[in-house]
C-alpha cells in the first residue's frame, strides 16, 4: 500500500496512517485496557493480535479479547486453533475489507492481520521485523508466509 493507496471510493484509505508503526513481542503493556477503553488507541508497539484488536475496535466497532501472545510456537499455533474467540469467527472462501486471515509459516498458524480491499486486496499485519505493513498475497509469500484461511465475524453463535 503505498500513500497514494485508495479506497474503493477514491479517498485515501485509513490505513496509511498505521503502516510503520512498530512490533513488539508482548506489545504494549497497557494495550489491553486502553483497547477496550477507549475504542482501539493501541500503544506505542504491537504484536499481531493486539493490532487486530485495535484495527477491529477502531474501524469495525468489534471489541475482542486478550489474547496472550505466546513466545512458544507450539503453544502460539495451539492458542490459534483452540482459543474460544475462534468460534465468533466463520471461515469463508473468499474474503472482504476487515475479515481476519490466519497465516502460517509451516503446519500452524501462528499470525493474524485484517483483509483489506485495496491495490487488489492484501493484508494488513504487524510482523516482527517490519512493524505494520500492507501485502498482497505475492508479497506475503515472499516474505514466507501462506493464508491459512481467511475469517468473518460473525458475533457469538446461537
Amino acid at each position: 500500500m503505498t500513500r497514494e493507496c485508495q479506497s474503493p471510493v477514491g479517498v485515501p484509505h485509513w490505513a496509511i496512517a498505521l503502516i510503520g508503526l512498530p512490533w513488539s513481542v508482548h506489545g504494549g503493556e497497557a494495550a489491553n485496557e486502553r483497547i477496550a477503553v477507549s475504542g482501539g488507541i493501541g500503544p506505542d508497539s504491537f504484536n499481531c493480535w493486539e493490532f487486530v484488536r485495535m484495527v477491529q475496535a477502531r474501524h469495525f466497532d468489534r471489541l475482542l479479547p486478550e489474547i496472550s501472545n505466546p513466545e512458544d510456537m507450539l503453544i502460539m499455533g495451539r492458542t490459534f486453533r483452540d482459543h474460544p474467540e475462534r468460534r465468533r469467527w466463520a471461515k469463508v472462501p473468499d474474503p472482504m475489507e476487515g475479515d481476519c486471515v490466519l497465516l502460517r509459516r509451516s503446519r500452524h498458524p501462528i499470525h493474524v492481520g485484517i483483509w483489506l480491499d485495496v491495490d487488489g486486496g492484501g493484508v494488513l499485519h504487524c510482523a516482527e521485523g517490519a512493524g505494520v505493513v500492507f501485502q498482497r498475497s505475492d508479497a506475503l509469500a515472499l516474505n514466507g508466509w501462506a493464508i491459512e484461511g481467511f475469517y468473518r465475524f460473525i458475533g457469538n453463535p446461537a
